[in-house]
């Protein structure tokens, strides 16, 4: 009997979401298939896919939390071994995240081989513990920074998966015309960030009459900015759709005529596949300053415009804003560099290269 490929990723997004785009791949072509994760990864887990949980933790922060977080780690390693002692896993594929080491050490101990994804432009923290035990690292980026020089494992860039629904429209990109309606989405992860809540109504408030009244703005905020921002737009005549979460994301980014984001990978890989104009706003305080390696390679690509968080003002976002609408054409071009930038069927390459570690049988030894 064949033994399933095990996945596995931290609890955050930005890793579970490629992490199960490469389990609905590895499916279709019928391949068995074991997730784990932690209890924070079971919420994004669908129903037709059962998860595996382990315990983790990071080994990071102060004395107490880093002693802390490695216990838990040495008990999720214990966790993943019984797990890959009765599903016999063929290969593992990781994606990162603390609670990823757990499983990913558990199969190299029962001798499968390992394949490492980094969804960031900056190597990830978890993933350089494991990259001494791998044999594939998959990248998404092709100017990958701190990825370890040590080990014996080889480099492919595949791109990162993206959620079932994020394809470009074949008709392609359209600006807005002169008199037109701009519409504007402004998304910040998983929640809101509330500095979208701050700065993006503020800097609305300052443009002129004639550009304000073309924008339609669609904005993802805080449960408790929810109020604050629809009356501020409210209050400048500004129509606006205001809300906690927006289920229906690939629906928003195809009509959008320009994202304001935060820069992870997954919303990043989201808007270049929606091939959508962006400013995006690394958050400051993300591990590495990993967002702002991500948003400074799309904008080098000319798909985005960078704004550190520390530069992100009313005026500053209200400057960038007026001068995107007076030039369509410099919309068009990003929205043509945000596509070329993103690399299709990067669970299909993931797919591949995890498959081919597997022996020629196809069994569990």
């Amino acid at each position: 009997m064949r033994g399933p490929i095990l996945v596995t990723a931290g609890g955050t997004g930005g890793h579970m979401f490629p992490a199960l785009a490469l389990a609905r791949e590895l499916r279709g072509r019928g391949e068995p298939v074991a997730m784990v994760t932690d209890r924070r990864g079971a919420r994004f887990m669908p129903e037709d896919l059962e998860a595996h949980l382990v315990r983790a933790g990071s080994p990071t922060g102060s004395l107490p939390r880093r002693l802390a977080g490695i216990c838990a780690l040495v008990a999720g390693i214990f966790d993943a071994w019984r797990v890959a002692r009765r599903l016999k896993p063929r290969a593992a594929a990781s994606f990162g995240g603390y609670a990823s080491v757990p499983a990913a050490i558990a199969a190299r101990l029962a001798g499968r081989p390992l394949l490492l994804h980094e969804q960031n432009a900056v190597f990830g923290r978890a993933n350089r513990l494991l990259a001494r035990f791998a044999e594939v690292i998959a990248l998404s980026f092709e100017a990958t920074s701190a990825v370890p020089e040590r080990g014996r494992a080889r480099l492919v860039v595949t791109g990162n998966p993206v959620r079932p629904g994020f394809e470009a429209d074949p008709a392609g990109y359209r600006a807005p015309g002169p008199n037109e309606p701009i519409r504007i989405l402004v998304i910040g992860g998983s929640q809101g960030a509330r500095i979208f809540s701050d700065v993006v109504p503020a800097a609305v408030a300052l443009l002129p009459a004639e550009l304000s009244r073309r924008l339609r703005i669609e904005q993802q905020c805080r449960p408790e900015d929810l109020a604050r921002v629809a009356d501020a737009y409210k209050a400048h005549g500004i129509a606006a759709e205001v809300a906690g979460f927006f289920t229906d994301m690939p629906a928003h980014l195809a009509r959008a005529h320009l994202v304001i984001s935060r820069a992870g990978a997954s919303s990043l890989t989201e808007i270049m596949a929606m091939g959508r104009p962006s400013i995006l706003v690394p958050y400051a305080a993300a591990a590495d300053d990993h967002q702002r390696a991500n948003a400074e390679a799309l904008a080098r690509a000319g798909g985005a415009v960078r704004m550190l968080q520390a530069s992100f003002t009313p005026v500053a976002l209200a400057a960038e804003l007026t001068a995107l609408a007076a030039a369509p054409e410099r919309l068009e071009a990003m929205a043509t560099a945000a596509l070329a930038t993103f690399r299709r069927d990067a669970a299909g390459r993931l797919a591949d290269a995890v498959l081919a570690l597997v022996p020629a049988t196809g069994e569990s030894p």
